[in-house]
């Protein structure tokens, strides 16, 4: 059973969007405000956090940024309707997925459950030996699918699961030319609807990754109205 962290300050989405997450299986745990939940997860972390952006005491930025210096745990932006600029930020912060509000449970409960299994398919060696789990090594990047393991002339990358399946997507087949809806395919589940703007957010918070362990990391490069391709240094 999974564990759900669902971080809000409205009592009536906690109310019931647990409501409907404990129906379909998942164990959750609810909060009012991003400190209450950061404290939690200084002890024990869930298997995955939907996250309200504009929270009292640590908002859901502040909170996402704190979790992700320890961990690639799956996150889920609650945003509001028109606020686009929210959206992009919580995915260059490193976000996996947002939904806006008001919004579809069921669609809710669709892109936990996609998450959940591209995050167990990264993780797990349930695919058996493919191109998938195979380590990868290009120049100085390599990955190892099933430690979930990247890093950077020597140095270690923490990467969310959707940056991993992005990367590990282009790396595969060097020189070649992936087009946003190729990327989506690989990093989302049918069922699950993004746009242009999301691949992009996820690649240029990639980028800033890479660069951390490397200031002049170019590998990903971008070909305008086309999509991205790895060019192996």
């Amino acid at each position: 059973m999974s564990k759900i962290a669902l971080v809000d300050d409205d009592r009536n989405i906690l109310t019931s969007v647990s409501m409907t997450l404990e129906a379909e299986g998942f164990e959750v745990e609810t909060y009012n405000d991003g400190q209450a939940a950061l404290d939690a997860f200084n002890k024990k972390l869930p298997d995955m956090a939907v996250l309200d952006i504009k929270m009292p005491r640590m908002d859901g930025m502040d909170l996402l940024q704190r979790l992700r210096q320890k961990t690639a745990m799956p996150v889920i932006f609650l945003t509001s309707k028109d606020d686009e600029i929210d959206e992009v930020l919580g995915l260059r912060m490193g976000a996996d997925d947002y939904v806006k509000k008001p919004f579809s449970q069921r669609l809710l409960v669709e892109r936990i459950r996609a998450l959940l299994r591209r995050q167990e398919a990264v993780e797990t060696n349930e695919v058996g030996e493919t191109e998938e789990t195979k380590v990868i090594e290009r120049g100085d990047l390599r990955m190892d699918p099933l430690r979930h393991a990247v890093s950077w002339k020597g140095k270690e990358v923490s990467l969310t699961v959707t940056e991993f399946l992005l990367l590990q997507a282009l790396a595969q087949r060097p020189g070649f030319v992936k087009s946003r809806d190729q990327l989506m395919d690989v990093a989302y589940d049918d069922q699950v609807y993004v746009d242009d703007r999301t691949i992009d957010s996820h690649i240029k918070r990639l980028r800033k990754k890479m660069r951390s362990a490397d200031d002049e990391f170019s590998a990903i490069e971008t070909l305008y109205g086309i999509g991205y391709r790895y060019n192996e240094e």
